[in-house]
């Protein structure tokens, strides 16, 4: 064995087998992608822990899910446990506690720097996605993605969609010879998924300030990656804005990242846990994106390494784009699991040592199959490898150890106050309150009875319930209780046959344009 085997020019040390045979895994392919994958309980949070450390120390900074907790430990010293002593030393290996730069990071701003997207950041097809539209509704979705567009309407939060959806649903005759049929009841559907996508926490998601990809490539003054670290226990109850998320941070690093081809090592590696929640019930032109986004990001020097239970939750145009593959131990206990562990086996290069099939069946925890790419992009002969043990703790971290990580974050204050500028629904609102002026429904006075200027009867009173509710000094976004009045003003207006009723309505909703 080599007297240092952690220090290996452009490698990490992943392991050894029972010979003394160490693997690792080379920097200057580790954008080629990989495959973490395994049974709950055989390993792969520790695997992909040492991994993390490895391309940290090499100056990579990476990205991680910490889907139950337990990878905070990496911003601590690790631990003496007697089980990782006597691994390091069953492997040749010194153990030698260290604590890694980390940066917490939640999309609900509770343990870790919030994460904004804008809605246009994150487009029509991912937010279809999220909302889970059928392709009518999806369409109506565009329509209102290019009608904001060809007005000049920042969407930027939930509460733009909702606005510029509204626009499009009272203007919708007018729109339909360039872009189709718009029904308020698609509109209204995809209203009420808003709804319950806001209820699930997608609030504080969408907005600004909006994350600048270049705060997950930062490396610390000892020219170690940083390990963003995103808060996913609460986001794992919303598995379809975490899957959604991670593609939209997949496809920003593709878009705002220029090419660097292959380099000495990844600028960034990505590790995407519970990987199944991004391929379940997607549509075809989602798998086309996610394809075309994992095969092409290696050249931006990104690596994406997939962690899921079973090889079989990964499609076959994605799976054969991943290189660097770990194996845990996999139970056959039905014929769908006797087909994932002969799926698993056939993508390895065979061991003429060992039946890779029968191996996967019988490998402790701890333990793994192991294949790499060589030096040229090859895969190597797959190995039974004991996994070494991570260096920083495995576990998870104090309340008090997250606070005083997060007051020393060098992000501090950054992204941790919200902005709220003008933008779609502002916009929108102030076309409102201009055709009403230029209606003659001006402001209503605090100490005076509501009234519309227009005169008397129900016309005048729709007028004066218009006015006093969106004609306030300072107006600000409008509560629930005032979105209901909205609508029934509008299902009254619907009732009136007055042509001056349906104008003024219409032009409280933003229909009217400038």
């Amino acid at each position: 064995m080599s007297d240092d085997p952690n220090a290996i020019p452009g490698k990490i040390l992943v392991g050894a087998n029972n010979d003394g045979v160490y693997s690792y895994l080379t920097l200057s392919v580790g954008n080629r992608h990989g495959l973490i994958a395994g049974a709950t309980g055989g390993g792969k949070t520790v695997t992909l822990q040492r991994l993390a450390e490895g391309f940290s120390n090499a100056g990579t900074a990476v990205f991680l899910a910490d889907v139950k907790g337990d990878l905070a430990g990496l911003s601590q010293p690790g631990e003496a446990r007697q089980a990782f002593v006597d691994r390091a030393l069953e492997i040749g290996l010194a153990y030698a506690p260290d604590r890694f730069p980390v940066v917490f990071w939640d999309l609900f701003g509770e343990q870790g720097h919030p994460v904004r997207a804008t809605i246009s950041e994150m487009g029509p097809l991912l937010l279809a996605r999220l909302l889970e539209l059928n392709d009518v509704q999806e369409g109506v979705l565009n329509v209102a993605f290019r009608v904001a567009d060809e007005q000049g309407l920042l969407l930027l939060d939930l509460e733009d969609l909702r606005a510029i959806l509204t626009y499009v649903a009272d203007n919708a005759a007018g729109l339909k010879t360039k872009y189709g049929n718009v029904a308020p009841a698609t509109v209204g559907a995809i209203q009420r998924q808003l709804l319950v996508l806001e209820a699930q926490g997608a609030k504080t998601f969408f907005g600004e300030p909006a994350l600048d990809i270049g705060d997950f490539l930062r490396v610390d003054r000892d020219g170690r990656g940083v390990i963003n670290i995103l808060a996913a226990d609460r986001l794992m109850r919303s598995p379809r804005l975490y899957a959604t998320f991670l593609l939209w941070l997949l496809s920003e690093l593709f878009e705002q990242l220029p090419e660097v081809g292959d380099l000495d090592k990844p600028k960034l590696v990505f590790f995407f846990d519970e990987a199944h929640l991004l391929f379940d019930d997607a549509p075809k032109a989602l798998l086309s994106a996610i394809e075309q986004v994992v095969r092409l990001i290696r050249s931006k020097g990104v690596g994406v390494y997939f962690v899921t239970q079973n090889p079989l939750d990964v499609p076959d145009s994605v799976l054969g784009q991943l290189g660097n593959r770990v194996q845990h131990a996999l139970r056959a206990f039905t014929p769908r699991d006797q087909k994932a562990v002969r799926a698993a086996a056939e993508t390895f290069r065979q061991n003429p040592a060992f039946d890779t099939a029968e191996a996967i069946m019988q490998l402790a925890v701890g333990e793994a199959l192991v294949s790499m790419l060589d030096a040229k992009g090859k895969p190597e002969m797959v190995d039974r490898v004991l996994i070494a043990p991570p260096s920083a703790r495995v576990g998870p971290i104090t309340p008090e150890e997250r606070a005083a990580a997060l007051a020393a974050s060098p992000l501090r204050g950054k992204y941790d106050t919200p902005i709220d500028r003008e933008s779609a629904f502002e916009v929108l609102q102030q076309r409102a309150d201009g055709h009403l002026r230029s209606a003659g429904a001006g402001p209503a006075r605090a100490d005076a009875p509501t009234q519309a200027s227009t005169g008397g009867g129900l016309i005048g009173t729709l007028g004066g319930v218009v006015g006093g509710l969106f004609k306030r000094e300072n107006p600000k976004r409008m509560s629930t209780g005032e979105l209901a009045m909205r609508s029934a003003v509008q299902s009254a207006a619907r009732s009136i046959g007055t042509q001056i009723a349906k104008e003024v309505l219409r032009g409280v909703l933003g229909g009217i344009s400038r």
